[in-house]
């Protein structure tokens, strides 16, 4: 069953571009001009914003990584029929699957077991059952039946992955996985890094989630805005970025039903769409870390949070309940 892609989940805007700094003189001036690229990629709004001496070259730069993040939606996508991805997801195998194939689903095992299974790629089938029950005439307000919901969570498990550099297998029938919860920022962490490697020390990317490397021209921090997940347009806290990423998650940003109960966040081990949080912040070293453990956060209680976010390396949480109060927990 095929749907049309979700409101962007993830509730990030940017609230202050960086404006260069000014009467430096001729040569400062040139390796401040920013060189922007705006678009789409993965279902979201996307961004590149480097500083480099040469536009020439930082246009070119720039548009090296437009096509690599092509060609990883060309692996990741949900959205495009003829993904590796849908391939996979249609007959159960992949055979040579690319690099970025085998490394984003080695990094979605190693976060399914860091926490405790509320991260899984196998949620795909939750997905269409809930998609498919709502879709009807008149759905039931409850979600779909008991029965039904076990059979599809049969089938969900992270287990049940099989990868090797040669192949990677579904080995439950009818199992699907989807990169959703993590795709968009190792996209982000693949276009920094490839930046990066270039030579440039002053960017910021956003390919669904953000990563800001190093800080702005004039040495401050990129400022980032974590929007309001209930009030579009409302910027709810901001923080300064630099060497470091930033992703959220929210159930409000795509609900099942008008009266909210039932979101895009199910909890794979149980197959239900809890509420626990108005919105997660991760603040990470990566956005493939940030992006995985919102995901996953949003699912788990306080304590299991705390208990993880200490055991990684410069992880900050910021966990927003539904009465609007923050509470922060990390470094």
């Amino acid at each position: 069953m095929t749907h049309s892609p979700i409101t962007r989940r993830r509730l990030i805007s940017i609230t202050a571009m960086a404006s260069g700094v000014i009467l430096l003189g001729k040569r400062r001036a040139l390796a401040d001009a920013p060189t922007r690229w705006q678009g789409s990629a993965l279902g979201a709004q996307v961004s590149i914003e480097i500083y480099h001496s040469d536009r020439t070259e930082a246009e070119r730069l720039v548009q090296t990584c437009v096509q690599d993040v092509r060609r990883l939606e060309q692996q990741f996508s949900l959205y495009r029929p003829d993904s590796a991805i849908c391939a996979l997801n249609r007959t159960g195998v992949l055979v040579s699957p690319d690099a970025d194939m085998i490394a984003l689903l080695n990094a979605s095992l190693e976060f399914a077991v860091l926490t405790d299974g509320a991260f899984d790629p196998t949620v795909q089938p939750l997905w269409d059952l809930y998609a498919a029950h709502f879709s009807e005439a008149h759905p039931a307000p409850d979600g779909p039946a008991a029965d039904k919901l076990a059979h599809v969570l049969s089938k969900v498990g992270y287990q049940h992955i099989k990868v090797s550099p040669d192949r990677v297998a579904l080995l439950k029938p009818g199992s699907a996985i989807t990169l959703n919860g993590i795709a968009q920022g190792y996209a982000t962490d693949r276009v920094a890094e490839t930046l990066r490697a270039a030579g440039l020390s002053t960017m910021l990317v956003n390919m669904g989630e953000i990563r800001a490397i190093g800080t702005k021209p004039d040495g401050i921090p990129w400022q980032v805005g974590l929007a309001d997940p209930d009030r579009p347009g409302v910027v709810s806290e901001t923080i300064g970025l630099a060497d470091r990423a930033v992703a959220t998650t929210a159930g409000a940003g795509f609900r099942f039903d008008a009266a909210g109960r039932f979101t895009h966040l199910f909890d794979p081990r149980t197959g239900h769409s809890p509420s626990r949080y108005r919105s997660v912040s991760i603040i990470a070293p990566t956005a493939t870390e940030a992006d995985a453990l919102s995901t996953a956060f949003s699912l788990l209680p306080v304590s299991r949070i705390r208990e993880i976010a200490a055991s990684r390396s410069n992880i900050q949480v910021h966990l927003t309940d539904s009465d609007g109060k923050t509470r922060v927990y990390g470094t």
